[in-house]
């Protein structure tokens, strides 16, 4: 049940988000700001106390924002720091002496073995790769914040320029495009890996997405 209900979080912000720009609605922007914390908070529900604590204090934040009128510059941030985060967590793995991100999920998935030896040194390039569009993703949605207006970064701040953009611009990058291109990179690899690499079945792409989601928290954390 929670695993359904942050799913369906994930879903409702980024369509809540770009609906509030493209509708010019502060209260489908509040409506955003409301799924993200609830997202943030989610992951302490078998922890009362720190999930009152945690989202009262989101909360308020939320409520300051939008009674500032600000609360769109909330909506901007998800976009830039999630795919900074989960960039870094491919790139970190890159450092000399460690095994790449994706050469352990391969061996996670495979009772700690590799069934053919050209696995590692692809899997190094494919986190690699991963690394670069996500950091790409994220500056990209970076600048279209900050030159975004209304309720971009230096429009928040009363600064306002020949190189403002419309915010709706930032939206269809960080709600729309961002998502396309990830599942879009994605099925391309997943293709030509199942060509590649045949003797990694894992029974098809929805075989292989369970068998991805069965690693469970802890491994993407580094700790599997």
């Amino acid at each position: 049940m929670i695993a359904v209900l942050t799913v369906l979080l994930a879903l409702a912000f980024p369509a809540l988000a770009h609906a509030s720009v493209a509708l010019d609605s502060a209260a489908l922007a509040l409506a955003a700001g409301i799924s993200l914390i609830a997202l943030l908070v989610l992951p302490l529900w078998r922890r009362p106390m720190a999930l009152l604590a945690v989202g009262g204090v989101l909360a308020l934040g939320l409520a300051a924002l939008a009674q500032a009128e600000q609360i769109r510059l909330l909506l901007t941030l998800p976009p830039v720091v999630l795919n900074a985060l989960i960039g870094l967590q491919f790139a970190r793995s890159l450092r000399a002496g460690r095994m790449s991100l994706i050469e352990r999920a391969v061996r996670a998935l495979n009772d700690g073995v590799v069934r053919h030896p050209d696995i590692p040194a692809y899997a190094r390039r494919l986190t690699l790769a991963w690394a670069l569009l996500l950091f790409g993703l994220a500056l990209l949605n970076a600048v279209l914040a900050l030159l975004a207006e209304p309720g971009g970064w230096l429009a928040s701040f009363g600064i306002h320029g020949v190189w403002s953009l419309p915010a709706a611009w930032w939206s269809w990058s960080a709600n729309v495009l961002n998502y396309v291109v990830i599942a879009v990179f994605f099925l391309a690899e997943y293709a030509y890996r199942v060509h590649r690499f045949p003797e990694h079945d894992y029974g098809g792409l929805i075989g292989f997405l369970r068998r991805m989601a069965s690693l469970g928290p802890q491994f993407w954390r580094g700790q599997g």
